[in-house]
C-alpha cells in the first residue's frame, strides 16, 4: 500500500488515485482466470516453468484491456463536471459504468471458461454462430447448465465488486480530506493518461502489440494460455466475415490431379459422370448412414482402447469394411452435416455454411441415386442451424425430427437415439421400394443425459486414473460412449429380425472427434495438433452384401457419399470434392482438414499432418504415425511445399464450390 500512500503525498489527483485501485481490481481478477486455466486445463506433460513467457505476454494483454476500459474515465475525467469526484451524480455515473465493464469482463470469461472446458480454446467469434438461432440455443443452454445459479453468482460479483468501488471512492476521498473537492493537477493526469495509452500500445514492446504474438509459441496450450477472452473475441471478430474471394484458378491443375479430373475439364468445371465401378452391387441395397454426433475415434474400441467403451461397434467392423483414419473436415455437427451431404468441406469462418443463404443451397450426389426413396432422422429439432434447409437440398427427402415422435424428450436436444432408432426401424420395415436413410444422433452432446433405465450401462469399471489415461474425463463420459454402442447394438439387433436387413448396407460416421488426451492411442499430433477432434470411424457393415476387409488408408467424411453411390448398380454426377474410396489408383490419400477458430488449414496423410496459418506465417509438418520414417531437411521441405499447394487447393476450391453451386 506503500505505492497508494505515495501517490496520496504527492499530491496525485483523486480520481487517478481512485483508478490506479481499481486497475490494481482488474489486474487480479483477470490473473486469477489465468491461473484457473492453468489449474484446470493445463496438459500434464508441460511444467508450469514452460507456461512462464505466456504469464508475461498475458500480462501485456491483460493491461492492454484494463487500459481500454478505464480509459474513457481517465479522458472524460478532465472535464471538471464529468470527474468522479465531482458530485454525487457523477459518482453514480461513473460507478455503474464499473459495474457494467465488470459484467462484461465476467461474462467474457465465464462464456470463455466453458468454451476452454468443451473445446479446449479460448472465446471467439465462431461463437457468434448460435446468435443465427437463439431460442434453441438458449434453451440448450438452459437444459445444459445451472444457469439460474450462475445469474446468481453473476449479479452477486457484480454487487460485490459496486461495493468495493465504492469503498474505493470513500476512501480516497477520507484520505485526500484536505484535499480541495476537485482539485486537477495536469502533470499526473497527463502521465496517467500517457501509461494507459502506452499499455494500449503495447507494455515494453518496441512494435504495437498484436493478436498473433500469441500464436509464436510452439503449443497450443501456451498460445490459449497468453490471450485473454476479450483480446481473443475482438481479433477474431475481424475475420469472421463470409470470404467470398478465392483463388481457385490459380489452383486448378493440382486438385484436377488430385481428383483425377478428365484432361479436357478446365477451370470452374469440377463435375465427373461416373460408371458403375467392379464393386458395384446387382441388386440395390438399401442404405442406411448413421451420423454419430463427437464420435472420436480414440475412445472406440476400434482404436485399441483397453477400456472398451464399444465393443458392438468393435464387433461390426469385425464384420464390415473399416476404415479407422477417417478425419472430418472441421469440429461441429452443422460442419459435418454439411460436408457429408455435399461433398464440401465447410470453410465458411463467419457461420455454419448450412446457416448462409449464399452457401445452404448445393447439389448432393443423393439427388443422383434414383429409385429411392430418401429419408433424414433427428432427434432434435432440424431447424436447429438450418439442418432441415440443408437436407431439403436431397429432393423429396422425408424428414423426422423432435415433433414426429410420439415419445418425450429426454435429451437437451430432443428424444434419445434409441427412440429415433425404433422410430427409423418401423418406417424401414413399411418401405416398398429401397431406401436411403441418414439418422443423425444426438447421445454424445456433453452435458450427457443419460436415461435411468434397466438399459444404461452400469457404474464405470474403472478406476478415474485409467480413463484419464486413455482419453476419458469421467465415469460419466465413458458410460456415454458405452450407451451410445448400447444404443446402436439395440438398433442393429432390431434390424437384424426384419426382412430388409440383408439388403442394407449400414454405414457408421462422426459428424466429429473430440477434442482429449488420445497420448495413450496416437502420436502427440492428436493433442498437440488436435487431430482427435476430427478423426472418426468410417465403417461400411452389410455381412450379406460386402466382406470383411481393413484400409488403413487416410480418407476424408467428404468421401462417404460417393463411396456409397459407388456401391450401386448406376451412373452418377460427381462435382465433390470427395472421391469413392474403391476407385483404384487414387493420386493421394489425404484428408483436408480446417480449424477455424485459430485460422489453421492443412491436410493429413499416412505419414504426415500439414498445416498453415490463414493469418499468420506459421507452417508445421509433424508425423502421424509413430513409426514414421524421418524426412532429411531437403526432402521435409519438398513435402511441405507438396502439402501446402493441395492444402490451399483443397481450401480455396471448396470457397468456389460454396459459392458457385456444385
Amino acid at each position: 500500500m506503500e505505492f497508494f500512500k505515495m501517490l496520496r503525498d504527492k499530491r496525485v489527483p483523486k480520481t487517478t488515485q481512485w483508478l490506479a485501485k481499481i486497475f490494481l481490481i482488474f489486474l487480479v481478477i483477470f490473473t486469477a482466470f489465468r491461473l484457473a486455466t492453468v489449474v484446470f486445463f493445463k496438459p500434464d506433460r508441460i511444467p508450469f516453468s514452460d507456461l512462464l513467457p505466456s504469464f508475461w505476454l498475458g500480462l501485456k494483454y491483460d493491461l492492454r484491456w484494463i487500459a481500454i476500459l478505464l480509459f474513457p474515465i481517465s479522458l472524460l475525467s478532465s472535464f471538471k463536471r464529468l470527474n468522479p469526484f465531482y458530485s454525487v451524480s457523477t459518482k453514480k455515473i461513473w460507478t455503474y459504468y464499473l459495474g457494467f465493464v465488470t459484467l462484461i469482463i465476467l461474462f467474457f470469461y465465464g462464456a470463455d471458461f466453458g468454451q476452454f472446458a468443451y473445446l479446449n480454446s479460448r472465446l471467439n467469434a465462431e461463437a457468434l454462430v448460435f446468435m443465427d438461432d437463439p431460442q434453441e440455443s438458449l434453451k440448450m443452454v438452459w437444459q445444459s447448465y445451472p444457469v439460474l445459479w450462475i445469474l446468481i453468482a453473476l449479479l452477486g460479483a457484480i454487487l460485490m465488486m459496486l461495493w468495493i468501488f465504492k469503498r474505493f471512492h470513500l476512501g480516497v476521498e477520507d484520505q485526500n480530506i484536505n484535499t480541495h473537492k476537485f482539485s486537477f493537477r495536469r502533470r499526473w493526469h497527463i502521465i496517467y493518461l500517457l501509461v494507459l495509452c502506452w499499455f494500449m500500445y503495447g507494455f515494453l514492446t518496441a512494435r504495437p502489440l498484436n493478436f498473433y504474438r500469441a500464436f509464436r509459441f510452439d503449443n497450443e496450450f501456451k498460445s490459449n494460455l497468453a490471450l485473454n477472452p476479450l483480446q481473443n473475441f475482438a481479433t477474431s471478430l475481424r475475420f469472421s466475415k463470409p470470404s467470398y474471394v478465392t483463388s481457385a484458378r490459380a489452383y486448378y491443375k493440382t486438385i484436377a490431379a488430385h481428383l483425377q479430373l478428365d484432361k479436357q475439364n478446365s477451370y470452374g468445371k469440377y463435375t465427373r459422370v461416373v460408371q458403375p465401378r467392379n464393386m458395384a452391387l446387382d441388386v440395390a441395397p438399401n442404405v442406411v448412414i448413421i451420423f454419430c454426433k463427437n464420435l472420436p475415434m480414440f475412445k472406440t474400441s476400434m482404436s485399441g482402447n483397453p477400456a472398451n467403451a464399444t465393443p458392438y461397434m468393435q464387433s461390426m467392423a469385425n464384420d464390415g469394411i473399416f476404415f479407422p483414419r477417417c478425419f472430418s473436415p472441421a469440429y461441429g455437427t452443422a460442419r459435418g452435416l454439411y460436408a457429408l451431404v455435399t461433398g464440401i468441406p465447410d470453410v465458411q469462418l463467419k457461420k455454419f455454411s448450412s446457416q448462409n443463404e449464399e452457401t445452404v443451397e448445393q447439389e448432393s450426389i443423393l439427388n443422383d441415386i434414383t429409385g429411392y426413396n430418401k429419408m433424414y432422422f433427428f432427434g432434435g429439432n432440424a431447424q436447429l442451424n438450418n439442418y432441415e434447409g440443408l437436407m431439403k437440398n436431397v429432393k423429396g427427402i422425408n424428414i423426422t425430427d423432435i415433433d414426429d415422435y410420439a415419445a418425450k424428450g429426454n435429451n437437451v436436444l430432443g428424444v434419445e437415439d434409441k427412440t429415433m432408432f425404433a422410430e427409423a426401424n418401423l418406417k424401414f420395415r413399411s418401405q416398398n421400394k429401397p431406401f436411403i436413410a441418414l439418422l443423425q444422433t444426438i447421445n454424445l452432446r456433453r452435458p450427457y443425459a443419460l436415461p435411468v433405465d434397466n438399459l444404461a450401462p452400469a457404474q464405470a469399471k474403472y478406476s478415474d486414473e485409467f480413463l484419464k489415461k486413455y482419453g476419458f474425463e469421467s465415469a460419466l463420459d465413458y458410460e456415454a460412449m458405452a450407451y451410445e454402442d448400447e444404443s446402436i447394438k439395440t438398433f442393429i439387433e432390431a434390424a437384424k429380425k426384419e426382412s430388409y436387413f440383408a439388403n442394407t448396407i449400414f454405414v457408421l460416421v462422426g459428424d466429429n472427434g473430440v477434442e482429449g488426451d488420445a497420448s495413450a492411442i496416437y502420436p502427440a499430433a492428436w493433442q498437440e495438433q488436435r487431430l482427435a477432434e476430427n478423426h472418426t470411424p468410417l465403417l461400411f457393415y452389410s455381412p450379406a452384401l460386402l466382406a470383411p476387409a481393413i484400409h488403413t488408408e487416410t480418407v476424408s467424411q467428404i468421401d462417404v457419399l460417393p463411396t456409397i453411390a459407388g456401391f450401386l448398380n448406376q451412373p452418377y454426377t460427381n462435382a465433390t470434392l470427395g472421391r469413392d474410396l474403391f476407385r483404384p489408383n487414387r493420386n493421394t490419400d489425404a484428408a483436408f482438414i480446417i480449424y477455424h477458430g485459430m485460422g489453421w488449414i492443412g491436410m493429413v496423410t499416412d505419414s504426415f499432418y500439414y498445416r498453415k496459418n490463414l493469418r499468420i506465417d506459421k507452417e508445421e509438418l509433424v508425423q502421424v504415425q509413430k513409426d514414421s520414417t524421418v524426412l532429411l531437411p531437403q526432402k521435409r521441405q519438398e513435402k511441405m511445399r507438396e502439402l501446402s499447394r493441395l492444402t490451399s487447393a483443397m481450401y480455396e476450391t471448396s470457397k468456389w464450390m460454396m459459392l458457385h453451386g456444385n
